[in-house]
């Protein structure tokens, strides 16, 4: 590593926020600090990077909430797991915050996603996974047979347990990151279909049931056939319910 400070590297092209940023990320990748490692302590790290303290903190906090860093109580900064649900956390806030105008991309993006991890599952499930997935299709019956059809959110809190789960069995820990940031952010639009769609809620269920079929058979492409027309319809419902918002909307004063 150069001896010159790296804001002088950078010949002034970033904050210097952003100087701390890069640099701690340039150690992360060159090695030098690793998950779980702690810190330099500021002084040495503000001569590193050639920045004043306030900046310096700027930065290191800004990396704490990406997930590259984290804190700990009386023993300082450290670098994290920078496992792939840490650090794709910030997709969530894209999918939290979206306007109606968007709401159809996010859906098609999960859609895409989704196909492909069911497809990987597909050949990767364990006979553990299977008993989850069917437990938990079980527990939506026992939901929706209940008094006035049920909790909708219970219902929907295990439909997300059910797509995660699926995308955790593919075994590609950021494909299944992925998905989960953005089967669990759509709550608002599924509660809306589950509560003004006749028969949603059992149209749900025979197609989490296809899918979990052609997943004990091993069967990659009827698994991705499956998914992708369950999605397709969740799909379409999200561009009714925000037409239907948009057309109810309030002008803007």
């Amino acid at each position: 590593m150069s001896d010159e400070p790296i804001a002088d590297q950078l010949e002034g092209s970033l904050s210097q926020t952003d100087v701390v940023i890069q640099g701690i990320k340039d150690m992360i990748i060159r090695g030098e600090l690793g998950p779980g490692d702690r810190l330099p302590v500021e002084k040495d790290l503000a001569v590193t990077f050639g920045v004043s303290r306030g900046p310096l903190r700027e930065g290191v906090r800004a990396l704490v909430l990406l997930g590259v860093l984290g804190t700990r109580r009386g023993s300082g900064t450290f670098v994290t797991s920078l496992d792939a649900a840490r650090l794709l956390s910030p997709v969530s806030f894209l999918a939290e915050l979206h306007q109606p105008a968007s709401s159809a991309h996010l859906s098609a993006v999960r859609r895409v996603l989704e196909v492909e991890a069911v497809g990987h599952a597909a050949t990767a499930v364990s006979e553990e996974d299977l008993e989850t997935l069917t437990a938990i299709l079980v527990e939506i019956d026992d939901e929706l047979d209940g008094t006035h059809g049920g909790d909708l959110e219970a219902v929907i809190d295990a439909d997300n347990r059910f797509h995660a789960t699926i995308a955790r069995a593919g075994g590609n820990p950021v494909l299944a990151a992925l998905v989960e940031s953005l089967v669990s952010r759509t709550f608002r639009s599924r509660l809306w279909r589950a509560l003004h769609e006749r028969g949603a809620n059992q149209q749900t269920q025979s197609e989490h049931r296809a899918i979990l079929d052609a997943l004990r058979r091993r069967d990659s492409d009827a698994a991705r056939i499956r998914m992708a027309g369950h999605l397709l319809a969740v799909e379409l419902s999200v561009e009714d319910h925000d037409g239907e918002s948009a057309d109810h909307a309030e002008p803007l004063g």
